[in-house]
């Protein structure tokens, strides 16, 4: 038993070490773009389309559509109400929005995608924006996606939404979703036009309106879970150039008010991440287990000097690697101790995503379910 501990606790480690030094620093926050501060900006955006998909999102669409629409004129803005159960058609409904009445989907589509797809082929502008319906965007973001675009002829420009961080299960777990994230799609990598890595964050995406109705999007898709990074890589391997980052001023408001919230949030599509492979699945608990106990806490268990040195080692690369999201959250340094619990509930919520798939369940959202034998 002792033995089998040092080698996970050598694995964790080496784990934790590697993330560190890796050349791509996928724990950096370097990517990410804000707003310019005291510049005139052009407030006409007559090239740009707004597709916002909503189903039952009552709660947040006002204040969406308020702070989309001050970034500036002539921005066609376009709500596809996926057959709310709510009000969220009625409170949509203002001067400048277009509502469209979205038809149930096709059988093996996701309700996302279906209703992207029927508000594309009412796009004619250059660039098209999706936009989640609990999205708030900054004053002068949007103009800084475009000026990101043009100037680095970008076909996709996606920014992750910055999530609320106000309750203790949102300080748990709300960083470190991030972090995890960004450790299984380096920004670094992902914005090399070389790299086979691609990633986007479905909450707010700008990309050429030529360049989905070239890939055929959404159609190509139609049944992703996981639909923004599969658009990323879609339109990566079309040969056009993508660009993911963080930001200030793109805010969900759609907090999480119990640690119920997030399970379910991240176990609607955590098995989905691993291909629904069983040997994945293994794998990660494996590694998991090895970077998350086994080396930070082998010293409690075992004073010997290998374990006290592994142990010092992990929380130190750990804490390192940890500490630029928790900057950007600007939470307290603290939370970093709580990783290695943050990290066991995160595989926790990847075993309940299995066992659901396993009971014929793929997802369920928003009063829609998805069935395990769809995603062929």
């Amino acid at each position: 038993m002792i033995t089998l501990i040092m080698y996970m606790t050598l694995a964790g480690v080496f784990c934790w070490w590697a993330i560190l030094l890796a050349p791509w620093r996928a724990w950096s926050i370097r990517e990410q773009l804000e707003p310019s501060i005291g510049v005139e900006v052009n407030r006409f955006f007559s090239d740009v389309t707004v597709l916002i998909p909503a189903r039952n999102e009552a709660q947040f669409i006002d204040q969406t559509l308020s702070k989309l629409q001050a970034q500036g004129e002539d921005l066609r803005i376009i709500v596809i109400d996926d057959q709310s159960e709510d009000r969220t058609a009625t409170l949509a409904k203002r001067p400048g929005i277009e509502i469209i009445s979205g038809t149930t989907p096709p059988k093996n589509w996701s309700g996302k995608l279906w209703a992207l797809d029927q508000g594309l082929q009412q796009v004619r502008t250059q660039y098209t924006l999706l936009l989640d319906a609990d999205i708030s965007l900054s004053p002068g973001i949007l103009e800084a996606l475009l000026n990101k675009a043009h100037q680095e002829n970008l076909s996709l420009v996606s920014l992750m939404a910055e999530l609320p961080v106000k309750r203790f299960s949102e300080h748990l777990l709300v960083p470190a979703f991030i972090f995890f994230f960004k450790l299984l799609y380096p920004f670094r990598l992902s914005n090399k036009p070389e790299s086979r890595m691609a990633a986007a964050a479905g909450g707010c995406i700008l990309v050429k309106t030529s360049v989905l109705k070239s890939i055929n999007a959404f159609t190509s898709i139609h049944n992703a879970l996981i639909d923004d990074c599969t658009l990323a890589a879609l339109v990566k391997q079309a040969g056009f150039k993508t660009w993911i980052g963080l930001s200030h001023a793109v805010q969900s408001h759609r907090g999480y008010d119990s640690l119920a919230a997030i399970w379910n949030t991240v176990a609607r599509t955590a098995f989905t991440q691993l291909h629904y492979s069983l040997l994945l699945l293994f794998l990660c608990t494996l590694i998991m287990t090895s970077m998350f106990w086994c080396a930070p806490l082998s010293a409690i268990i075992y004073a010997d000097k290998i374990f006290v040195a592994s142990s010092v080692l992990t929380w130190l690369a750990m804490l390192i690697v940890y500490t630029p999201v928790l900057r950007f959250y600007r939470s307290s340094l603290l939370w970093g101790v709580a990783l290695p619990v943050t990290g066991t509930l995160y595989l926790l919520m990847t075993w309940t995503s299995a066992f659901r798939y396993w009971r014929g369940i793929r997802a369920h959202w928003k009063n829609r379910r998805y069935e395990a034998s769809e995603h062929n």
